[in-house]
């Protein structure tokens, strides 16, 4: 698949998932709970990332809710464009936290309130995504901000350790095969509103 085929592949995907109506959204959020619930590594999990949706993910707000109330601790993606080059952080979040909006217009953390995690303490990281397939292979927005906080995942070892990947769906964001490029982490698992996929390697 080409630059060219792949670009025309996330906008057809992301014109699926934002033709989804309120109350289909609404849904596919409640079951997604429901599904990631059936997960024991996900009801062990203290220290969880996340996401906020946008243009059309699948919302996390009720994941983020149950989690709350379980004790564990949450955080959210914040883009640290003072870098050398734009890099992702995770840092804390609670609801009652104002938010700001970064430079592409998602909901984040004031990353000089909220203190930041080492992603390596992370026991589980929600991943959004534009398309997935059952290999564990991700389409993300394009940006590679996931693929370069998350790069010690390549290393040897480092692959079964924490925190357990877990990309995020709906499930009409499916594809039957999706190329990858030496610098993709994959997933551990996908979950969409309809079921939950074990990545077998």
């Amino acid at each position: 698949m080409d630059a060219l085929s792949k670009s025309q592949l996330r906008s057809k995907l992301r014109q699926q998932r934002r033709a989804l109506s309120a109350s289909q959204q609404q849904r596919a959020a409640t079951r997604l709970v429901q599904q990631l619930q059936r997960l024991p590594a996900f009801r062990r999990a203290r220290h969880i990332a996340s996401y906020l949706a946008s243009d059309g993910e699948i919302s996390t707000l009720p994941l983020l809710v149950a989690c709350q109330r379980r004790g564990a601790q949450c955080y959210l993606p914040v883009i640290h464009a003072d870098a050398r080059r734009a890099e992702m952080r995770f840092h804390h979040y609670r609801p009652q936290h104002t938010l700001r909006h970064n430079r592409y217009g998602i909901a984040e953390p004031n990353a000089l309130r909220r203190r930041a995690i080492d992603p390596r303490q992370l026991d589980v990281i929600l991943l959004p995504l534009v398309g997935f397939d059952r290999s564990g292979r991700r389409l993300g927005m394009g940006g590679g901000f996931y693929d370069r906080a998350l790069a010690f995942k390549q290393q040897r070892g480092a692959q079964r350790q924490r925190p357990l990947l877990i990309g995020l769906s709906h499930h009409c964001q499916e594809v039957p095969h999706l190329p990858s490029q030496h610098w993709d982490i994959p997933l551990d698992l996908i979950a969409s509103d309809r079921e939950l996929i074990q990545i077998r390697r």
